[in-house]
């Protein structure tokens, strides 16, 4: 009975985000949910009272797997080339699996920002960490002096926005080509490590 319930529950979440995704908060209604999982709406509302409700379970499960493998990260990094590829490269990976992830989050960010904000102060010790990090390996000799949340924005940016405008970047600039799009996205990790440590390091040779 509990995996019975445990399964419909997963079913039903995995349905809603892929219509969340696809038609956003406000244009999502539950009977559109119900079809996509293939179980009536009563069943839905059964074990989702309402729209909100089922969304913030959607962006919890999708955001926790975000926050889990940046924490895991941050806690096995103790230099800056250790994070800076390790970072970029789990990241770039994630969103490779996950394509729909930058827009679906940047859509809450603008509903309701206070969700994300809150999600991310639950795990502030990781955002100590972070930049308790960089300001250390900022004093090494074969560094440059830098502003650690110029460079966590930096490297944030350049890695989601690809995802963010994959239309443009694949239907203009690769012209359509699925292929080429797909040989930048895999190369994309490698070039912004190099452009990072080009940036920071007085020697990135």
């Amino acid at each position: 009975m509990v995996n019975e319930i445990s399964n419909t529950e997963e079913k039903i979440v995995k349905a809603a985000i892929v219509v969340f995704v696809k038609k956003g908060y406000d244009g999502t209604r539950m009977q559109e949910i119900a079809d996509e999982a293939s179980i009536n709406k009563s069943l839905l509302h059964y074990y989702f009272r309402s729209k909100e409700k089922l969304f913030e379970k959607v962006f919890a499960n999708v955001f926790s797997e975000v926050i889990k493998s940046i924490t895991q990260v941050i806690e096995a990094s103790s230099t800056i080339e250790e994070l800076l590829e390790s970072f970029v490269s789990t990241y770039i990976n994630l969103l490779k699996t996950k394509p729909y992830l930058p827009n679906f989050v940047l859509h809450e960010i603008n509903r309701k920002p206070s969700v994300m904000v809150d999600m991310i102060n639950s795990k502030g010790e990781n955002k100590i960490r972070l930049i308790k990090l960089l300001s250390q390996e900022g004093e090494r000799n074969d560094i440059r002096e830098f502003d650690p949340i110029q460079i966590i924005v930096d490297v944030l940016g350049m890695s989601i926005f690809p995802f963010i405008a994959a239309p443009i970047i694949k239907g203009f600039i690769f012209e359509g080509d699925e292929d080429t799009f797909n040989n930048f996205i895999k190369e994309r990790a490698k070039h912004i490590i190099n452009f990072v440590k080009s940036a920071i390091f007085i020697n990135s040779d």
